[in-house]
């Protein structure tokens, strides 16, 4: 059990050995545009979940108001 938290320890050593992987594989003028498209990628998904959050309210307050006009 004590192996298992050590296992995704990540030091400043595979960090950087991490980054250098990358930019060999991608190179240096891939790297923005893959960022860019992370970017977009995440606030697209922030803007999803706040869309079904608002559905989900939606939601439920329709079904507070039905039920307090049955209880009428």
């Amino acid at each position: 059990m004590l192996a298992y938290p050590l296992l995704f320890s990540v030091g400043p050593w595979e960090v950087i050995l991490i980054v250098l992987v990358i930019i060999l594989l991608f190179g240096g003028k891939k790297i923005p545009e893959l960022m860019r498209g992370l970017g977009k990628g995440v606030k697209s998904f922030k803007a999803g979940m706040k869309d079904v959050e608002g559905d989900l309210n939606e939601i439920k307050k329709d079904i507070n108001e039905s039920d307090s006009k049955k209880s009428e």
